[in-house]
């Protein structure tokens, strides 16, 4: 294959070429930053690049290669990551004006491991502010565009690292989801996008928005390469508290382990009566094939799912007022030139920082945990929640696992949806996965007729995700069968 076609390679295939020796990292890392430069100007999907510190890691991986040194598991890839994941000495700005001029003192965890394995970090990548969004428009500086339909949104909020990897300009990038954020825009661009078991990936380094919620994960196009970078970002990490106390597995070997088809849940229409047509159509047909590949298909009841936007909005807000809290324009965050009182720093230093959506969720999550309503929201938020936990565990006694739509919609117009309910009725079939702390996983399953993705999830119980990305990887090859449109780029990406 010719260097001008290394964007159609997997990050696994990448690697594999830069060891045997027939194609340098710098090739590697030219060919990515040109496509960038030539493409991104209409998807915009990058805030910054770094093509100095990218071909100056490059050049050494090359000369370590030549004297026959280790190399990582990552040696010679290029990855973007969510703007709201520390690199250190580089901006971490979340998309939002209050921190344009943040530079990170030090690494996050996955930024170290990552580098430690030798990937190289080409970009960081555009976001909904502080992840407050579901579309990708709510960046406070420019709205990242669906490379399958730039008139489109690419969904949110790691809008920029999903449409950095559907563009392929980069193989793999990384992203953060709290309700959603890797899936649904995995779902819009028609790549896989993985939610892993939450503790599973550290958090330290990642800007808190909802701490009991938030987990890195990554964008890529094939359950391969999925299993690739969990074995580098996945294990125990001393500075984050709610890290899982184990060592990562071997991901990539466990995708060669057989898995034997069970049984999947699936919920009632009731749950589906969102689904646009279409959307319903490719998802019966997911299930179809799942059949077909011998799984048997079971209905299960998981009727408190449906109060699980209702309990996400009052938690993942309260969690966003506090965390946000400390963006007050003293110690962190752009302070207001018109402030001339110490209470007027605080006001307008906010004011003038936050954007609109992230003000509309502070100010939700201030009310419901404030004196007096507190009880009546937030700690009835945290009941429900605890007993959806409970309704999935019992699932999972009824099946391996359970098959959703990753969104009642496939990719629609900029500023289509105005209504904020409708807005945020579009993570009814993903919230329940960070509700539970659970492994889910989004695969592009079909097109509509005007060419949009559209996604499905798998989600296991909690550590299933060794089992759940082989399952994930049944039905991938599968869909490669049958769906022979996911081979080729988006419109104007060739």
């Amino acid at each position: 294959m010719s260097n001008e076609a290394l964007h159609k390679l997997s990050a696994n295939a990448l690697r594999t070429l830069f060891l045997s020796g027939k194609v340098s990292a710098i090739e590697i890392i030219k060919h990515f930053l040109d496509r960038i430069e030539r493409i991104d100007p209409q998807v915009r999907a990058f805030l910054t690049t770094y093509p100095e510190r990218a071909l100056a890691q490059a050049k050494s991986l090359d000369e370590r290669r030549f004297r026959k040194e280790p190399l990582g598991k990552m040696a010679g890839v290029p990855i973007a990551i969510k703007d709201n994941i520390h690199l250190k000495g580089e901006l971490t700005t979340c998309a939002s004006k209050f921190l344009e001029n943040y530079r990170a003192p030090f690494h996050a965890t996955v930024t170290t491991r990552l580098l430690a394995e030798d990937a190289i970090i080409i970009g960081k990548t555009n976001m909904d502010e502080f992840a407050m969004g579901t579309t990708g428009e709510n960046s406070a500086f420019f709205p990242t565009r669906n490379p399958w339909d730039l008139t489109c949104v690419p969904g949110g909020s790691s809008s920029g690292s999903a449409a950095a990897v559907s563009a392929r300009l980069v193989p793999l990038s990384l992203g953060s989801d709290t309700g959603g954020s890797i899936r649904m825009p995995a779902a819009l661009t028609g790549i896989v996008g993985f939610k892993p078991t939450y503790g599973s990936v550290s958090r330290f380094g990642l800007v808190s928005y909802g701490s009991s919620l938030d987990q890195i994960g990554p964008f890529t196009h094939s359950v391969t390469d999925t299993a690739m970078i969990m074995e580098v970002i996945a294990g125990h990490c001393p500075r984050d508290a709610t890290s899982l106390p184990k060592k990562a597995p071997s991901y990539l070997k466990g995708l060669e382990k057989p898995l034997r088809p069970g049984k999947l849940g699936v919920l009632p229409f009731t749950f589906l009566k969102h689904l646009k047509l279409d959307v319903q159509n490719s998802f019966t047909k997911a299930i179809e094939e799942m059949k077909v590949i011998g799984w048997e298909v079971v209905e299960i009841d998981l009727e408190l799912l449906h109060h699980s936007i209702e309990v996400y909005y009052i938690l993942v807000t309260a969690e966003a007022a506090t965390n946000l809290a400390r963006f007050d324009g003293i110690r962190f965050g752009r302070r207001s030139p018109h402030a001339k009182t110490l209470e007027e720093i605080y006001d307008l230093s906010r004011q003038e920082g936050f954007g609109p959506e992230v003000k509309k969720r502070l100010l939700l999550g201030t009310y419901v945990i404030s004196s007096g309503h507190k009880d009546a929201y937030y700690v009835k938020a945290q009941r429900v929640r605890t007993l959806i936990i409970q309704e999935l565990a019992k699932a999972f006694t009824q099946c391996d696992f359970i098959a959703m739509p990753a969104s009642p919609l496939p990719a629609f117009a900029f500023g289509s949806v105005q209504d904020p309910v409708q807005m945020y009725l579009l993570d009814i079939y993903t919230v329940p996965a960070n509700l539970a702390g659970l492994p889910v996983i989004a695969l592009p399953c079909n097109f509509t007729d005007e060419k949009h993705p559209l996604g499905i999830q798998l989600m296991g119980p909690q550590n299933s995700d060794e089992s759940l990305l082989r399952a994930a990887l049944q039905y991938e090859k599968r869909r490669e069968v049958i769906s022979p449109l996911f081979n080729l780029l988006p419109p104007g990406c060739d």
